[in-house]
Formats: C-alpha cells, sequence, structure tokens
C-alpha cells in the first residue's frame, strides 16, 4: 500500500498502510476527519495505478471516482455537507485560493509514495450550478522511466517507418489522437531514441509532464502570452536540432513549425484529429499552403489506448459468425505479411476479460497504445499538393501498407493482448456480445 506525504508547504500527516484502503476512507467519511479523507483518497487512487481523481457534488451526494486504465469507476460517496471543507482542503495543498469558488482553478501539489515515487498532482477546480465545485487531480508519476516505443505496443512497418522518420535531419513528425490517448508519452518516448549527447533538444510543453536528462524542456504561460508559437520563435534562436512543441492549436504555431523544418530542424508536435490522414486536412483548413506541408511533412501517427487483458483470468470467448465475418473482411483489405502469426489468423481466437484478485475483478490489467502510422512518401505528397480527398489520400496509404487503427486493434486482440470490445470501443464500432 501506497504511504503519501505531500511536497509543498502545506505538510499533511501521513497515512498509516492498511489492509483495506476503501474501508479506511469510508471511515474517515464516517468520522468527518476532512484531511484524512482527502489523503487516504489520494493513496488508494495511487494503489488502483489510477490516472485521475473526481470529486463531483451532486444535488443528494458527492462522489468520488478513479480513471483506471482509462475507464472511470465510482469508488464512494459521502454527503453533500462535508464537500465545501474537502475542496478547502485539497486547495490549500494545491496553493489555490479557498475564498474564490466562482470561476475556475488550476494548480498542483506533489506527493510521494513509501517506495519513493515522487507523484505530481495536478489540480483543477470548476464551479457548477447550486452543487459546488468539481474537483479532478491528474496523477503522474514524475519518476517513471520512459518506455521504449516497442513497449507502446508499436510493432512491424509502424515501428519501422516511425525509426525511418526520427532518422530524418529535417521535417515535421505529428502525433494525434483524442486527450489521454498518450500522445505525450510517445513523443518522449521517440525523444528518448534522439538524446544523445551531440544533440540539441528543445520543447515547448504545457505543462512539463516528466522531466529528462538531456532535454532542454521549457512550459508555456498563458498569462504572460508565452505560447506555443512564441515558445517555437525562442527555440529557433536556441540553436536546437530538434524541436517538441506541445501542440499545433492555430495558424501562427503550424507556420513557425513548417519554417523550423524549412531550416534544417526536426519538429515534432501533436494535434488533436480523429486519424492520420484527417490530420493533413485538419493543417491545410488551419491556411497551410500545401506545397509547404508536402515538403516537410515526414510522418503521422494517429493513436488509442486500449486496456490490456488480464493475463491470469483471460478467457477464450465465443463470437458470432457475423462479428467473425466482419473481421475477416476487415483484416482482409491489409497487408499483413511480417504483421501477424498466420496461424493465429487461421485460428481467429479471441478472449475476454473474466476479473480476479490480480485485476481487481476488472478483467483488465494496464493498458497498450494501437497505433495508424502514415508515412509521407513521393505519392502521398504529390496527393497533398494536387489537395486530393482525404478519401484517396487514405487508400493511397493503404496500397503503401498502412494498417488502420481497427485492423491494428484486431492484431492485438488476435494476439490475446486486448478484446474485442476494447477494439470497437476506442475505433467506435459496435460491440461484440
Amino acid at each position: 500500500m501506497a504511504d503519501i506525504t505531500t511536497q509543498n508547504q502545506n505538510q499533511i500527516p501521513v497515512v498509516a498502510p492498511v489492509e483495506n484502503k476503501l474501508k479506511q476512507l469510508q471511515d474517515a467519511i464516517l468520522a468527518a476527519n476532512i484531511p484524512q479523507l482527502v489523503m487516504i483518497a489520494i493513496s488508494y487512487a495511487l494503489d488502483l495505478r489510477s490516472s485521475d481523481i473526481h470529486i463531483e457534488p451532486e444535488e443528494n451526494r458527492v462522489r468520488i471516482r478513479y480513471r483506471i486504465d482509462g475507464v472511470l469507476q465510482q469508488i464512494v460517496e459521502y454527503p453533500t455537507n462535508l464537500h465545501p471543507a474537502v475542496v478547502s482542503r485539497i486547495k490549500i495543498m494545491s496553493n489555490l485560493k479557498i475564498d474564490e469558488q466562482r470561476i475556475p482553478q488550476d494548480g498542483r501539489t506533489e506527493v510521494t509514495t513509501k517506495e519513493g515515487k515522487n507523484m505530481d498532482l495536478r489540480v483543477s477546480t470548476m464551479p457548477t450550478v447550486s452543487t459546488g465545485e468539481v474537483v479532478v487531480m491528474r496523477i503522474q508519476d514524475k519518476s517513471r522511466n520512459i518506455p521504449d516505443l516497442p513497449d507502446l505496443g508499436i510493432s512491424g512497418r509502424a515501428l519501422k517507418n516511425i525509426e525511418t522518420a526520427l532518422k530524418s535531419p529535417n521535417g515535421i513528425i505529428l502525433n494525434t489522437g483524442p486527450t489521454g490517448s498518450g500522445k505525450t508519452t510517445t513523443l518522449y518516448s521517440a525523444l528518448a531514441r534522439l538524446n544523445k549527447v551531440g544533440v540539441n533538444i528543445l520543447t515547448i510543453e504545457d505543462p512539463v509532464e516528466i522531466k529528462i536528462d538531456g532535454l532542454n524542456q521549457s512550459q508555456v504561460n498563458a498569462s504572460i502570452q508565452y505560447t506555443f508559437a512564441s515558445g517555437m520563435r525562442a527555440a529557433l534562436r536556441q540553436d536546437p536540432n530538434i524541436i517538441m512543441v506541445g501542440e499545433i492549436r492555430d495558424k501562427e504555431t503550424a507556420d513557425t513549425a513548417i519554417e523550423a523544418a524549412l531550416t534544417g530542424h526536426l519538429v515534432l508536435s501533436t494535434l488533436h484529429t480523429n486519424s492520420a490522414v484527417e490530420t493533413i486536412t485538419r493543417i491545410l483548413n488551419m491556411g497551410i499552403a500545401p506545397y509547404l506541408l508536402s515538403s516537410t511533412l515526414e510522418l503521422v501517427i494517429a493513436q488509442r489506448l486500449v486496456r490490456k487483458l488480464c493475463d491470469n483470468c483471460k478467457t477464450e470467448m465465443t463470437v458470432d459468425e457475423e462479428t467473425l465475418k466482419s473481421i475477416k473482411a476487415t483484416l482482409g483489405q491489409a497487408d499483413l505479411n511480417g504483421e501477424i502469426d498466420p496461424a493465429l489468423l487461421s485460428s481467429m481466437k479471441f478472449y475476454a476479460p473474466k476479473g480476479c484478485d490480480k485485476c481487481n475483478n476488472t478483467g483488465y490489467l494496464g493498458r497498450v497504445g494501437i497505433y495508424e502510422v502514415l508515412k509521407i512518401d513521393n505519392v502521398v505528397r504529390k496527393a497533398i499538393f494536387d489537395q486530393v480527398s482525404s478519401l484517396e489520400i487514405h487508400n493511397l496509404a493503404v496500397k503503401q501498407g498502412m494498417l488502420s487503427l481497427e485492423q491494428q486493434g484486431l492484431i492485438k486482440a488476435l494476439n490475446g493482448v486486448t478484446s474485442l470490445n476494447e477494439v470497437y470501443r476506442v475505433s467506435k464500432k459496435h460491440e461484440t456480445s
């Protein structure tokens, strides 16, 4: 169990190790012990590998939910009369104004586990109509090691194309996906490969999630007009070889990224789009000239995170004929040479979650990425220059060997890594029975 202490000026009592954190949390609620309630809630979240803690007031109750492996799970409820004190306690921990309840606030604090891990808590409060303030605490493990690209779930042609793009002396590599899909971790993994003594790497982030030796990392600050665009312009004066900018949100940042690529820099960044091909349309819609994009873009990665099946309790499942037919049709459109063991394609075995003590009876333990990687070769460059439709570019990419998110997910399902329901959940398809 994780003992924790805060690392700012407001010291909080250490939570003693217990066998049942949930019971201790319930006891703290019954006793109206606010410091214990808050710290046990954080400690229990760490024990369950949560990425976020949600404290949400409703009309007759306040619920605490944890996001575990990407899915919110309700943990406990407490009476609404305790909520103002809980919010105040969290605000004190994260140096927020306790008397300001009309506007959202953002803060942070740090905790250290018994095992010596440094965890960064990014705290966000937001007022709601008549029910009080919602509090969300994002948990970031500052002491974790950066996984290598294959450890994230990247393999086959996708891995080869990423590795080739990272060897480019200049150009733009874009990583896309929704919030919480692991884009920043993928970029950190790429930077870890590029992080060498003879290379100057600058990052402009919001916020800096993990500090990495060898990288010059900078955090934007909107309150003083230090934005991604201004950070990029400043970075170009710092003699960089490689620049990582947290997100391309507007034309100004996109223009600066293209300028950097044209002047001999490798630029890595993220966008919020649903697929690799849609990223091209999004950049063009910002007002970037097609000839500039086609000459600088090297690679686009679209990604999602799926929950991994618990190896201790996963069970083989029966798939109905209609779903099996759909799976075969989807995989039949792809070039799977070197992507999967042919024996797995023949057997068509899939697995489902069951639940055990090891996985907290969820059937899942951890997450892994699925990746759609669009290599910008000369054929795709010409298509961008000619402003052909997204569908045409997608068809060209498929001919070049690109696998879609769904196809990559199905390969992982056939390998027993995840379930069909998880694949269809992130690829927005129907669920199986």
